[in-house]
């Protein structure tokens, strides 16, 4: 071997002990910062963080559903990550919070202020989110209107699970009306939004009133907006209904998760995606799937083998012991405190080391705590006594409040010693009871005046149990006699009220369970369900005219329901039609035609002589079942915002096309035109135009309608009360059984009696309501 001169061995070592230092500190450095993406994947596109299990490409993401797209924008400079065969731009990614923020484009429609029509190019309806799978948050995002006299739509594009759409109204005459930071119609109008929105579009309009529209015009306001933003990224001001303008896009926010399993059945599997050590599996709280997060005293990237690294509490700025002389001392996952010569304690808590006190001081320690958990154990007792007879005591008081014992009295009154069927008064646990505790699994449908839920009584009987909103305590006589007439009715095409619950705060309504959907489901929904043939069409709409026709002139008191549409028509196993949803009826005075009310009502079937002169009479509720007859018809929604701007309403885009003779061609549903007799068919068409008139003395009474449409009926040989013929009837039934059988309950819209206001319901825009100054 060649002899090495000793200075060269001392370099060399050197130089290797060089190396171990900066090798030692690379691997201190990338354990102390937490990856974020997988080994030989960028983390980045552009200035975006591109966390794992995203990635830009197969290879570096968890799946094709967390695949983003790394491209290049004509505005920017730098790439920005989207979504595939998609223009949604994210903006970063919250993995602890599983949210995705990504840019919205704002919907407006700008007029010109010395005309006040629609100019040029300027409305865009934004379909934000179209092919994904992760729904918009809940609880971060908001639907917002902004601009004067501006109508905001919002619609979900997602129509194979079900069909929504929510609007919001912003009224403003002047500056000085509007509040900064705040919308509460005036100048600016939000509303939550629902569970599951994947797709959606947003449109603004003006609202079409010649007052407002002169308003408009001579007002600072020359563009109206709809949009969805995140919460906390919006703060509304004056300066917005002209600087909006300028704005491309806002944030939102997205929820989502990995899979479809909860955590439990996740676990069970080989692709469980929270694979590092110090992971906790959470199961998410908007739908289907499950979220990983870092275990307390750890950060980083759950997903990943080795994501999840210790915190090192001790080289905080702040010393974490309480004792500033106390030395920090890092622990895997936590940190432990020493403290200082000549002190004792825990480590965080150093005092003075006294051998002698510290004895005194235990006993004296001890002595506490044990008089301590005594005294704990005694109110604990007291406190859960108290409690019980509060709640009792609360009951009472809510049964009272909610004229329990003048229902009581109406009720022994009129109770008929034959009868079976009476109206019962239910307790408030017997309800939660048949809920399961109002668990979510039994929410049947959502709608402008509560909640309704499935509920299983102890004989057996499932009922469809109603819970509002809110209460007004003023109506509670009115509320009594609405309970007193709806049990007396005893139509068999009005749904049946059993008895309500009064140990609430708000009173609970029980009704029958219709359990086959309502007739909008059936005519727009048919993915779900089988068209409806004319035949059957036809017997819906008659007895459907029926129902209301018994309302108006053979109950005690006329009663005016104000809410006819094909949604609160439910069908049941026969397909007969119920009339449901009376929480907006109004009961009239034998000696009275007409009420003035509040306009209240459902965009696209409210009359519009009651919309402009606040008059309620029975020829409301003509003009709005001449709506459900041009549904009947057509197979098109009363509202849409995909047929042109000036046929967007139904009622109007119906008259105009029996006006020129285009029915047949332009507007009537294909099926109908092949299968229906053309004589029977203009006979129910130029019925829906005669009750679509303008001015209310021109429409029929439902009287009149519903012998009409018997008629026609019989002429048919069926009579109303008959099912359809048996083959017919094992089609529908064939169709619609996987959904009942696999226990899929309808979004029927069941309401309670209470009279309550709200500006634009989230569900089908229902239950417009202006004050007096939007009337």
């Amino acid at each position: 071997m060649d002899y090495v001169p000793l200075q060269s061995q001392l370099l060399l070592l050197h130089l290797v002990l060089k190396i171990l230092l900066v090798s030692g500190l690379a691997i201190t450095i990338s354990l102390s910062e937490p990856v974020i993406s997988k080994r030989g994947c960028s983390g980045r596109c552009g200035s975006v963080r591109i966390p794992y299990p995203f990635g830009t490409s197969l290879r570096c993401s968890h799946n094709k559903s967390f695949l983003v797209i790394c491209k290049h924008t004509t505005t920017n400079s730098n790439p920005q990550p989207f979504f595939p065969h998609s223009n949604v731009s994210i903006l970063n990614v919250l993995l602890s919070d599983g949210l995705l923020r990504v840019a919205n484009p704002i919907s407006h429609a700008c007029y010109d202020s010395r005309t006040g029509n629609l100019t040029k190019s300027s409305n865009r309806v934004s379909y934000t989110i179209t092919n994904s799978i992760f729904p918009l948050s809940i609880t971060r995002n908001k639907f917002t209107t902004v601009g004067c006299n501006t109508i905001g739509l919002m619609q979900d594009n997602k129509t194979v699970e079900r069909y929504y759409r929510a609007g919001c109204l912003a009224l403003c005459n002047k500056t000085s009306d509007l509040i900064n930071g705040t919308c509460s119609g005036l100048g600016c109008c939000q509303l939550p939004i629902t569970k599951r929105i994947f797709n959606f579009g947003t449109a603004a309009h003006l609202y079409f009133s010649s007052n407002v529209t002169n308003g408009t015009k001579n007002f600072n306001s020359p563009c109206s907006y709809a949009f969805v933003v995140e919460e906390d990224a919006y703060k509304f001001s004056s300066l917005d209904l002209v600087r909006l303008g300028k704005i491309d896009t806002l944030p939102l926010l997205l929820d989502w998760a990995v899979g479809d399993q909860s955590c439990t059945e996740a676990k069970r599997n080989k692709g469980y995606a929270c694979r590092a050590r110090k992971s906790e599996c959470f199961d998410s709280t908007d739908g289907p799937g499950y979220r990983c997060k870092c275990s307390p005293g750890y950060h980083g990237n759950p997903y990943l083998l080795h994501g999840c690294q210790d915190i090192d509490e001790c080289k905080n700025s702040q010393n974490p012991c309480i004792h500033n002389n106390a030395t920090c001392i890092n622990l895997a996952g936590n940190f432990t405190c020493l403290c200082p010569k000549g002190y004792n304690g825990d480590g965080r808590r150093c005092f003075p080391a006294y051998p002698r006190r510290n004895q005194l001081w235990l006993s004296v320690a001890l002595g506490i705590c044990i008089g301590l958990l005594a005294l704990v154990v005694v109110i604990s007792w007291i406190y859960w006594g108290s409690n019980k007879r509060k709640l009792i005591e609360l009951r009472e008081k809510f049964f009272q409040q909610n004229g329990g014992l003048l229902l009581q009295q109406q009720l022994s009154h009129n109770k008929s010693a034959h009868s079976k069927d009476t109206t019962k008064i239910f307790k408030a646990e017997e309800l939660k009871k048949a809920t399961n505790n109002y668990d979510e699994r039994r929410v049947l449908g959502h709608g402008g005046y509560g909640t309704v839920y499935k509920g299983i009584l102890p004989n057996n009987k499932v009922v469809a149990i109603k819970k509002s909103k809110i209460g007004d305590q003023s109506q509670i006589e009115q509320f009594i006699n609405e309970v007193i007439v709806l049990s007396q009715i005893n139509h068999r095409n009005v749904v049946k009220l059993l008895g309500c619950c009064l140990e609430t705060e708000v009173p609970l309504l029980v009704y029958e369970f219709i359990p086959n959907g309502t007739l909008s489901e059936h005519i727009h929904d048919t993915t779900q369900y089988p068209s409806l043939s004319w035949k059957m069409r036809l017997k819906i709409a008659t007895e459907t005219a029926e129902a209301i026709s018994y309302l108006h002139s053979s109950t005690s008191i006329p009663i005016m329901h104000r809410d006819i549409k094909t949604a609160n028509i439910l069908l049941d196993y026969n397909y007969t039609a119920k009339v449901a949803d009376f929480g907006a009826s109004r009961l009239v005075p034998l000696d009275q035609t007409q009420l003035t009310t509040l306009v209240q009502g459902t965009l696209g079937y409210l009359d519009p002589e009651y919309l402009h002169t606040s008059q309620l009479t029975e020829k409301s509720d003509v003009y709005s079942f001449g709506v459900v007859l041009a549904e009947l018809l057509t197979g098109q929604k009363a509202l849409s915002l995909f047929r042109r701007e000036g046929d967007r309403n139904l009622a109007l885009y119906f008259v105009s096309a029996m006006k020129d003779n285009n029915l047949f061609q332009e507007i009537l549903d294909s099926q109908l035109v092949d299968e229906a007799d053309v004589e029977e068919l203009n006979v129910v068409a130029n019925l829906a135009k005669r009750c679509l008139k303008v001015k209310g003395e021109e429409r029929p009474t439902m009287k009149e309608v519903a012998s009409e449409l018997e008629g026609l009926l019989k002429h048919k040989g069926i009579h109303p009360w008959e099912h359809i013929d048996s083959e017919e009837s094992e089609r529908l039934l064939k169709a619609t059984s996987s959904n009942i059988y696999m226990g899929k309950d309808i979004d029927g819209d069941y309401s309670s009696c209470s009279n309550t206001t709200s500006a634009v319901d989230s569900m089908n825009i229902e239950n417009l309501k202006l004050n007096e100054s939007g009337r």
